[in-house]
C-alpha cells in the first residue's frame, strides 16, 4: 500500500546530501516528515540506541541513511538492528541507501531485507554534490583539486536523482523488493568532471593526481577527522575501481526518465555560486 498524506515518514540523515533533499520533497508534497538527526526533535543518533524508539514513534515508512557509510565496521549490524526495531514498531516500508562495490553495504542490504518490512534498496557510489557540498569544494574554488583517483572513471550520480528515487519508493506503489542501481548517464574520470566544472564556472580548474599518502596527510593537516580520512582512503582504493564505472538503470526504472547529466549539475551549482572564491 502506498503511504498516505497523513502517514509519518522518518528520514534518517535528514540534514545530509540525500536526506535533506528527501525531507524537502516530502514536505513540499504535504507529507508528514520527521527529520532524523542529532539536532532533530526527537533527536536521533545511529550510535545512541536510546534515541531510536522515540524517533520511530508513529512512523509508517523510513529512509535509512547510515553516517558516515555502510562500509565502516559494525554499520551493517547497527542498521539491521534499527530496521528490526522499526518493523517491530509497525514501520511497513523501508528505503535503504546503499553503496556500490561495498561488500559490507551489500551485507546490510540483506540484513535489512530480512526484518519483514517492504524494503527498497537505492545503491549508488559517488555523488555529483561531493564537488560542491563536501571536501572537494575548496579545491575547485582554488582551481586545483588534488586527489588519489588516478584516471579511473566513476559513475557519478546526482543527489537530486537519488532523492527522487527514494521519495518514489517511500510514497508510491511498485517499489517494494526492488534494488535500484542509480548512476548518471555517463561515467567520468575526476579530470573530466573537473573540466566540466571549469567550463561551468568560466575560470580554470584542474584535477591533479596525488598519492594516497599525500592525500591523507593533507586531509589530516586540514583537520579532517581520522575516521573520515579512513573512509575516504577506502573509497578511493576499494570503491573507485573500473568495475564500478558501469552504468545502472535505477533512475530510469524507478522514475521512467533518464538521470540528470553531470554537465547540467555543474551549471546549476555554478549558477548558485557553489565555487565562489573566498576572501
Amino acid at each position: 500500500m502506498p503511504t498516505t498524506q497523513t502517514d509519518l515518514i522518518l528520514v534518517t540523515g535528514g540534514t545530509g546530501k540525500t536526506g535533506r533533499r528527501i525531507a524537502e520533497r516530502l514536505a513540499s508534497d504535504g507529507r508528514a516528515v520527521r527529520v532524523g538527526s542529532r539536532s532533530g526533535s526527537p533527536a536521533f543518533d545511529w550510535e545512541d540506541r536510546a534515541t531510536w524508539s522515540a524517533a520511530l514513534d508513529g512512523v509508517s515508512a523510513a529512509y535509512l541513511c547510515y553516517y558516515p557509510d555502510l562500509a565502516v565496521p559494525g554499520a551493517a549490524e547497527t542498521v539491521a538492528a534499527f530496521a528490526q526495531l522499526a518493523a517491530q514498531r509497525g514501520v511497513e516500508r523501508l528505503v535503504l541507501l546503499s553503496g556500490r562495490g561495498e561488500p559490507e553495504a551489500e551485507r546490510a542490504e540483506q540484513l535489512v531485507r530480512e526484518v519483514g518490512a517492504e524494503t527498497t534498496v537505492v545503491r549508488c557510489a559517488w555523488f555529483n554534490q561531493n564537488f560542491d557540498e563536501s571536501y572537494f569544494a575548496d579545491g575547485i574554488a582554488a582551481g586545483v583539486l588534488a586527489l588519489p583517483a588516478g584516471d579511473v572513471p566513476a559513475a557519478f550520480v546526482d543527489a537530486d536523482d537519488v532523492a527522487d528515487v527514494a521519495v518514489a519508493a517511500l510514497t508510491g506503489d511498485g517499489h517494494a523488493g526492488q534494488l535500484y542501481d542509480v548512476t548518471g548517464p555517463r561515467p567520468l574520470t575526476f579530470a573530466e568532471a573537473v573540466a566540466e566544472i571549469a567550463q561551468a564556472i568560466g575560470r580554470p580548474a584542474r584535477y591533479v593526481p596525488i598519492s594516497l599518502e599525500e592525500f591523507a596527510t593533507g586531509m589530516a593537516s586540514a583537520g579532517v577527522p581520522d575516521d573520515v580520512i579512513s573512509l575516504l582512503r577506502y573509497l578511493f582504493t576499494e570503491v573507485l575501481v573500473q568495475s564500478n564505472a558501469t552504468l545502472g538503470d535505477g533512475v530510469q526504472r524507478a522514475l521512467g526518465r533518464p538521470p540528470r547529466d553531470f554537465r547540467d549539475y555543474a551549471r546549476r551549482a555554478a549558477a548558485g555560486d557553489a565555487w565562489v572564491l573566498k576572501g
